[in-house]
């Protein structure tokens, strides 16, 4: 189990800190469940993390590699304003990576970060409604999402100010008429999270799609998500990522490499 690995310095494939090769097993990990449950859009979007115990770098996919073939050790590390800092003959979507750098260096508690394309993401994000609370899963945000009006492809630096401003305390924020990015404390959190987000849009495109749904009422909406924390405690998201790491390990286990 990748998550629960203590790698011996001594062995690592390649030159890094153990703390860094168990990062780059999580984030490989995470590219190819989200290959696997069809997340991903070809050789774009970006899943990013931090490497522990570096405040100024991160770990990202290298461009030009499907998703699928994403690995621990071709995993490139960066620092903030996306300079390499490990050899590699890969190159870096910097501009890919302007957005997820904003939110890495204006909060600290952003340690992974993911950014997607999907169909029922982004026809949510296309929505004047945004994401409503008609749903198990939608219920679980309501409040708790940022929307960021559409600028155009997200690659200009002096955007960052207003993508801070207009996620605030939350760790979703909706670009509209583009898609949504998602954030957490850990790789597991972020992945969790997505999940139920996914999942949210999902449910909102198919309802639609065959009438007015059924909106929940606030005070209903107050018990969900107060048992929903009751729940969810201790590392938010790790058994789910757990159970995922495993079954794409039974499919391919080269992302290991």
């Amino acid at each position: 189990m990748a998550t629960q690995l203590k790698p011996d310095a001594d062995k690592l494939p390649i030159d890094c800190s153990p703390e860094e090769w168990q990062a780059r097993l999580d984030l490989a990990a995470c590219y190819r469940i989200f290959d696997h449950m069809g997340w991903c859009e070809g050789i774009y979007n970006h899943i990013t993390l931090r490497v522990p115990g570096e405040r100024d770098a991160f770990l990202i996919n290298p461009f030009g590699l499907m998703w699928d073939e994403v690995t621990a050790s071709n995993l490139i590390k960066i620092d903030a304003e996306g300079n390499k800092l490990s050899d590699s003959p890969h190159p870096v979507n910097l501009a890919g990576f302007t957005q997820h750098s904003t939110f890495h260096k204006a909060l600290d508690w952003a340690h992974a970060i993911v950014h997607t394309h999907t169909p029922d993401t982004m026809a949510v994000c296309c929505s004047k409604e945004g994401l409503t609370p008609h749903n198990f899963y939608s219920c679980f945000f309501e409040g708790l999402v940022g929307y960021h009006d559409f600028e155009g492809i997200t690659v200009r630096n002096e955007e960052g100010e207003r993508l801070v401003q207009n996620l605030g305390n939350r760790q979703v924020l909706m670009l509209k008429n583009h898609g949504p990015v998602l954030m957490g404390r850990t790789i597991h959190e972020m992945f969790f999270l997505y999940y139920m987000f996914q999942r949210a849009g999902e449910v909102q495109v198919k309802t639609y799609s065959i009438g007015e749904p059924i909106i929940v009422p606030p005070e209903v909406i107050e018990v969900h998500q107060r048992d929903r924390d009751l729940m969810l405690v201790d590392d938010f998201g790790k058994l789910d990522f757990q159970a995922w790491t495993r079954r794409i390990d039974k499919i391919d286990s080269s992302w290991r490499n």
